[in-house]
């Protein structure tokens, strides 16, 4: 259902004002997706994975009580992760790849590196 003119007035000025008060809180809410919170999550979950594998395999052989903590971090890392992968989904790994593309290619446009070898590979009959 659509919002009335009124509805996207008062919008339009609530929107304003936070623009004024707090520019910066106001740039973070209009940057930051869904997907990119849940893929920041996924990089965290899968550090926290190896650094408790590795605590894991270092502390395994001295104690079995601190290599059993190791797994059950572990566990609840790919836990974690498991869920915002879920959560980020097909659009979102596009989403994040797009923004890393563009963030170091300067902003300027990219091929596509499947169009590339496409047209590598293509053989002219």
């Amino acid at each position: 259902m659509p919002l009335s003119d009124h509805e996207q007035r008062i919008l339009h000025e609530l929107e304003q004002s936070l623009y004024h008060e707090d520019p910066d809180f106001a740039e973070r809410v209009r940057s930051e997706t869904v997907y990119r919170h849940a893929g920041r999550y996924c990089l965290w979950s899968a550090l926290v994975f190896l650094a408790s594998l590795a605590f894991m395999l270092l502390t395994f052989t001295s104690s079995t009580a601190l290599g059993f903590v190791g797994v059950v971090v572990m566990f609840l890392s790919a836990v974690v992760f498991a869920n915002n992968a879920r959560r980020m989904g097909k659009a979102g790994f596009e989403d994040i790849s797009r923004s890393l593309r563009t963030r170091t290619n300067g902003g300027g446009a990219q091929r596509d590196p499947r169009e590339w070898i496409r047209g590598r590979l293509h053989r002219d009959d």
